[in-house]
């Protein structure tokens, strides 16, 4: 769009452009020019603090789904402890379970012997029995993983046995060995669950 504007100087008319006249009509006026100022200002006031609303706006968001996820784990995390609780009670509980049902045939092998003793049945036969039942019940506990420690001969270990008294060794190449036994000792897969009580020669 053009306008006509006379210019003072020479007297003649020349043709503007709407933005021309702006910029004059701004030039001629500084309170116009103040005014557009002001609105320019405002607007980019404005975009600023429409782009500071919409970043707490997204930070707000992000902080809600962060602290969900967060209450999320815990819960799960609480729920895990208490079953891996439940479930530690539960094992302990049992954990025998396996041994002793293994165990049970020996019971009642010794429930038969008591039985075959009242019915005054031959001391021999007895004895037999007897040595069967703790033939059996050894085999059952090796399977296992039972281990009885062979500590007559030997040299003293202090991992494996322990001293209950010296005496004066009767050979020479007993010092320092173990002589007698006065309490087995055993291993579980190859963990010490009970030292051997020894006497030891000096």
């Amino acid at each position: 769009m053009f306008f006509r504007k006379k210019d003072k100087t020479t007297g003649m008319e020349n043709e503007i452009t709407s933005e021309d006249k702006n910029i004059d009509i701004i030039s001629e006026n500084p309170e116009v020019a103040e005014d557009a100022d002001s609105i320019e200002t405002d607007k980019k006031s404005k975009k600023i603090k429409i782009k500071k609303d919409s970043r707490e706006s997204e930070l707000e968001n992000s902080l809600t789904e962060l602290n969900d996820k967060y209450l999320r784990l815990f819960a799960d995390f609480d729920n895990y402890r208490k079953r891996s609780l439940k479930e530690k009670i539960e094992m302990s509980k049992y954990a025998s379970e396996e041994a002793i049902t293994a165990l049970l045939p020996v019971l009642d092998d010794f429930d038969r012997a008591m039985r075959s003793i009242t019915q005054g049945s031959e001391v021999n036969a007895i004895i037999e029995g007897f040595g069967l039942i703790q033939q059996k019940f050894r085999s059952i506990l090796e399977q296992k993983g039972l281990q009885s420690m062979e500590t007559v001969g030997k040299e003293f270990d202090t991992d494996f046995h322990e001293a209950i008294t010296n005496i004066p060794a009767p050979t020479e190449d007993l010092k320092g060995k173990i002589i007698d036994e006065a309490e087995k000792g055993y291993l579980l897969s190859g963990k010490v669950i009970r030292y051997a009580k020894v006497i030891v020669g000096n």
